[in-house]
């Protein structure tokens, strides 16, 4: 089941990467969310060795390296968004791998000072192996920052501007998608409880430092929002947190 998840998951990315490219990268966290430049969880990254977990376009490796850090590591299961990222890292040195987070590449443990997730984490089909994985890859005191959907934000819908819940959010499991982005890409998402995340993360030995449901860049926080039924919107992200984000040290 979770190879056809993988199987089916990375055919439909390598069909919408386009979309993707330099979207949801730092210093953002996610869509209407604080960036770093205001929440400012990731501590000094000169000469630290870093390694993103769902790199995407490779956008924020180049960020990361314009910080200053030594090591460029990355990983994604989808082979577009990998040639994405080593057209955009072309003139730095970044070691990119283009397989599934919750597989064991032979990635070296206890290597990283930093490892990170950008709006990819929750895509995983294995959360504890994954969190496993990342564990082993740290050195001790290492850090592990990621960002995704706030676990109710997809059960909150809008109808002529009036917020309602759907579905429940006690009942976690595989949710498909049959249009991704719009197009004829079928994917299949898990659907975590934030305890999941927290508990799990516990389980795989971090000691939790902070979790933020985030809110909207200082910028936009009293900015009259227009009526929006839109999944992301300013005018729904301004009453719930489209974003949480964790940071866990090993």
């Amino acid at each position: 089941m979770k190879a056809e998840i993988l199987k089916q998951n990375q055919k439909s990315w390598n069909m919408v990467a386009g979309h993707f490219n330099g979207i949801d990268a730092l210093p953002s966290f996610g869509p209407f969310t604080q960036t770093d430049e205001e929440l400012r969880l990731f501590e000094a990254i000169q000469d630290k060795k870093v390694l993103d977990i769902g790199c995407g376009s490779g956008h924020s490796l180049a960020y990361m390296k314009a910080k200053g850090a030594a090591e460029l590591w990355g990983v994604d299961f989808s082979e577009k968004q990998i040639d994405t990222a080593k057209d955009t890292l072309r003139e730095l040195q970044a070691n990119l791998y283009c397989a599934p987070m919750e597989e064991d590449i032979g990635l070296p443990k206890e290597h990283f000072d930093i490892v990170y997730s950008i709006y990819a984490i929750g895509w995983t089909s294995d959360l504890k192996s994954t969190f496993n994985l990342i564990y082993s890859y740290l050195k001790s005191g290492g850090y592990f920052i990621f960002s995704w959907d706030h676990p109710l934000y997809a059960h909150l819908q809008s109808e002529n501007g009036l917020i309602s819940l759907t579905g429940s959010y006690q009942e976690e499991g595989m949710t498909r998608y049959d249009n991704f982005k719009g197009e004829d890409a079928p994917v299949v998402i898990p659907q975590r409880k934030l305890s999941t995340y927290i508990n799990t993360l516990v389980q795989s030995g971090f000691i939790i430092e902070e979790v933020v449901e985030a809110d909207v860049p200082v910028q936009l926080k009293n900015m009259e929002a227009e009526v929006s039924d839109r999944y992301y919107s300013l005018y729904k992200a301004q009453k719930f947190p489209t974003t949480m984000i964790i940071k866990a040290r090993k």
